[in-house]
């Protein structure tokens, strides 16, 4: 996926945090109105009959431990301080319907729990450390109605773990965290920080004793925290990566129906191999056919799919741990690349490949961007598009007139978020060296708007990107998506095997 375009965090003004409804309080009905009252009888009967299904003997999360790593290495840097981490509430997408809910990626990271309304809390110790456990919410009740009356209701969304099993499966003490805010805002006297954007209402009940610079600092360190992935981490993203080459095959076996249909066939096929082999996609899949290639971040997917064209195909799966790969592959519809296409697209590649050698530990983070632009600014000029007469390649990319077709950053980290550590600070990532276990992608492109009057007219139109999602090692890199074939005609083979 090109380079970050960070939209502001949405809250919710209904946050858990604040939420001051007692356990016995009696629910009155369903909040679509299905039901406004109920009789006597019928309560009565929805307390009793129902057999007890507390998970026992729970094996920890294979996440835990790397959790409990990384909440160490947050209670050093903090010490002698309150810190709160809220996964985030559902937020409604129309009435009575809420989107899906995807829990905040610093909450995820030091927890490995994905459930809404949750806070980890990390509590300053007298003798040093911290004592962390997480506030969440406990099985509906069934004594007062809440699990067959309430919207949320594990009869109408499903069961949730009890306290006590989420204590077995995340290695931390649980509390309730429809008592959060009144025991957090009842010691005003500890040193509080919490990441903002995800949970107005604890926010609002933590405004006194928090502050916008100190909670930023806390943010930008956690952010910094996810730049080197441990080996669990790793391992995801390479189960990412195989289940989004799985998603570009299943694609390019559907090619035929997206050409009789439209680009949504196309993200509709990639988002069913999401669903089955992981979460959801990691973000919105740009499936741009012909010109829409040349639109960054085409995510309408509505446009038709002709033989002739390029498809450019940017998206990623997220697993079940919420770790999202970031792939593109710039496809011939018809299988085979005309000379312009393929003239282009072997540029592009090119300048991909010197972009991935230039990953490696010791190098800096920037090296794999100045590669690349330097070997598309030698194929602009080779052509003719910048003159060669008046510039050289120094000069064209001090000035930087390759970006008019080159247009975005060549990479950025990836992790919990495909734009991911995207709040650290510049000196441990933009201007920092490479270290093994960083992951980030390398993903040069060319892009001729249809309205370009400074390229032949045939350029115009043809968008090309190549994409893939390459780990620092030892001694070098490693491509965690070289299962799809890059090369033009590696390519074209590629696709005469599924389509032919």
């Amino acid at each position: 996926m090109t380079e970050d375009r960070t939209p502001a965090a949405a809250d919710n003004p209904e946050g858990a945090g604040t939420e001051e409804t007692e356990a016995d309080q009696p629910v009155k009905g369903r909040k679509n109105g299905l039901y406004s009252e109920v009789s006597d009888e019928l309560a009565a009967s929805m307390k009793s009959g129902w057999a007890d299904t507390e998970l026992r003997g729970l094996e920890p999360i294979p996440q835990a431990s790397y959790a409990a790593a990384r909440r160490a290495a947050l209670s050093a840097q903090f010490p002698g301080e309150r810190i709160v981490v809220p996964a985030g509430n559902l937020r409604t997408r129309s009435n009575d319907t809420e989107y899906s809910f995807r829990a905040a990626s610093e909450y995820v990271h030091l927890t490995g729990d994905q459930t809404e309304d949750a806070v980890l809390v990390l509590e300053p110790l007298p003798e040093g450390g911290h004592l962390a456990s997480c506030y969440l919410l406990p099985r509906s009740n069934r004594e007062n109605g809440e699990f067959w009356l309430d919207g949320q209701g594990e009869l109408w969304v499903g069961r949730r773990n009890s306290l006590a099993e989420a204590e077995q499966l995340l290695g931390l003490p649980t509390r309730d965290v429809r008592k959060a805010a009144e025991e957090l805002k009842a010691d005003a006297a500890t040193p509080t920080r919490i990441v903002r954007g995800y949970d107005a209402g604890l926010e609002g009940a933590l405004a006194e004793i928090t502050t916008e610079d100190r909670d930023d600092e806390l943010k930008v360190f956690l952010s910094g925290l996810r730049l080197v992935k441990d080996d669990w981490e790793i391992g995801e993203l390479r189960a990412a990566c195989t289940a989004t080459v799985n998603g570009f095959t299943d694609v390019v076996r559907e090619l035929g129906q997206a050409v009789a249909t439209s680009e949504r066939w196309i993200e509709g096929t990639f988002w069913r191999r999401a669903r089955v082999e992981g979460n959801d996609i990691g973000y919105g899949s740009i499936c741009a056919a012909g010109p829409h290639a040349t639109t960054l971040h085409w995510v309408r997917n509505d446009g038709d799919v002709r033989p002739g064209e390029l498809l450019l195909l940017d998206a990623g799966v997220e697993t079940h741990t919420l770790y999202t790969a970031d792939v593109t592959r710039t496809l011939p519809i018809n299988g085979t690349f005309n000379p312009l296409q393929r003239k282009i697209y072997d540029a592009v590649y090119a300048a991909q490949e010197a972009g991935i050698a230039a990953v490696k530990p010791g190098g800096q983070f920037r090296d794999f961007h100045d590669a690349s632009q330097r070997v598309l600014a030698e194929h602009l000029l080779a052509w003719g598009l910048l003159d060669p007469q008046t510039y050289d390649v120094e000069k064209v990319l001090e000035l930087g007139l390759q970006r008019r077709w080159t247009l975005h950053g060549t990479g950025h980290m990836l992790g919990l978020d495909v734009h991911d550590c995207a709040h650290s600070r510049r000196e441990v990532h933009a201007d920092a060296e490479l270290v093994p276990g960083m992951v980030l992608t390398v993903e040069p492109g060319l892009y001729f708007q249809q309205d370009d009057l400074t390229v032949p007219e045939e350029y115009r139109g043809i968008g090309v990107r190549i994409e893939d999602d390459i780990l620092v090692t030892a001694d070098g890199n490693e491509n965690l998506s070289a299962g799809l074939p890059r090369r033009s005609d590696e390519v074209e083979a590629w696709m005469a095997g599924l389509t032919g």
